[in-house]
């Protein structure tokens, strides 16, 4: 994962909508701290702080170290709930990393040595099928990325979970089939798929408006 990030907190006393609203008047954000089997800490944190971390792009990926009086405790964020219409964040979850613990995480994967991969030299396209990988992994080794080496791979090559080895203390969540990560396709290929696809919508567009018609009639 990402290098741990610290965020100061202050334990909340009261909860309910009506002291949350008050927070957020304050220029706090309520939150929760849950998991790693102990009881959940309520606490509320800057806005400003929680909003600048969001910012860096890679908040959602990363170590959190909360600082809450003289302790510290160690998470992962798991989800921010941001006003539909401001965006500004209203509520924020923390999952506690117990010690010798494992967590279900979302890590993203990139590719490298595509210059050595004939296909690309070809004018072949990466086609990405997931930009991230579910993963079970020990609490002190989250990574921050999956690299996949794409040296040697041709035109019509798949990328499977098989494939990819992946970093120690880590496993994929989806052991039920071997999935397909990214596959390496002609242009022209691409482009027929984007237009089959649209082609499609076009067609259920014509079916639904059809259909509206046929309704409109049969009230008449």
């Amino acid at each position: 994962m990402s290098d741990a990030l610290t965020l100061p907190a202050e334990t909340r006393e009261r909860a309910g909508k009506g002291a949350s609203r008050a927070l957020r008047r304050e220029g706090r954000i309520p939150a929760v701290i849950y998991g790693g089997k102990e009881e959940p800490i309520t606490i509320h944190v800057e806005e400003k702080e929680l909003v600048r971390q969001l910012m860096t792009g890679h908040f959602m990926n990363s170590i959190v170290q909360i600082e809450l009086g003289k302790d510290t405790i160690r998470a992962i964020p798991k989800d921010v709930a941001l006003h539909p219409v401001s965006d500004r964040p209203t509520h924020a979850d923390f999952f506690r990393l117990a010690k010798g613990g494992k967590i279900e995480v979302s890590v993203p994967v990139v590719f490298i040595n595509e210059e050595d991969s004939p296909g690309l030299k070809k004018g072949g396209v990466l086609n990405v099928v997931r930009h991230e990988l579910e993963l079970v992994c020990e609490n002190d080794k989250i990574p921050g990325e999956i690299a996949i080496d794409v040296t040697g791979k041709e035109v019509g090559d798949s990328l499977h979970i098989s494939e990819i080895q992946l970093p120690a203390g880590s496993e994929s969540a989806i052991t039920d089939r071997d999935f397909t990560i990214a596959t390496l396709v002609a242009p022209s290929a691409l482009k027929r798929s984007e237009e089959e696809e649209e082609g499609e919508e076009i067609a259920a567009d014509a079916v639904e408006a059809t259909s509206q018609k046929a309704e409109e009639e049969g009230g008449e």
